[in-house]
């Protein structure tokens, strides 16, 4: 665990915070989850949930591990500080959530 690690999570949550005035706690809890989330997709398929925005729960088994998945194709977008971006193993192709929106990590 780098300090750069601790300052992106702490980000993060101030950021939910901000955004939904929740309890700062849960906001931190979320943060947590997200960053546990990524660093296990940079090297293997991950299996979790995510609520989409019609509120129903979806599972997803995503990846970020460069040897999973395919070259990108077409222009870059600009990152969104609030969505992670990820590979979805079961439709072959990226997807992206909400970060406050993550359910459950399995």
């Amino acid at each position: 665990m780098k300090t750069q690690d601790l300052k992106q999570i702490m980000k993060l949550a101030w950021q939910f915070f901000k955004q939904t005035g929740i309890k700062f706690s849960e906001c931190l809890k979320k943060a947590w989850a997200n960053f546990k989330l990524k660093r296990a997709m940079q090297t293997e398929i991950v299996k979790f949930y995510f609520q989409k925005v019609n509120g129903e729960i979806r599972e997803a088994w995503g990846t970020l591990a460069p040897n999973l998945i395919p070259e990108p194709k077409g222009t870059e977008r600009k990152p969104n500080p609030t969505t992670q971006v990820y590979f979805d193993t079961e439709k072959q192709g990226f997807r992206c959530f909400k970060k406050f929106n993550l359910v459950y990590l399995a």
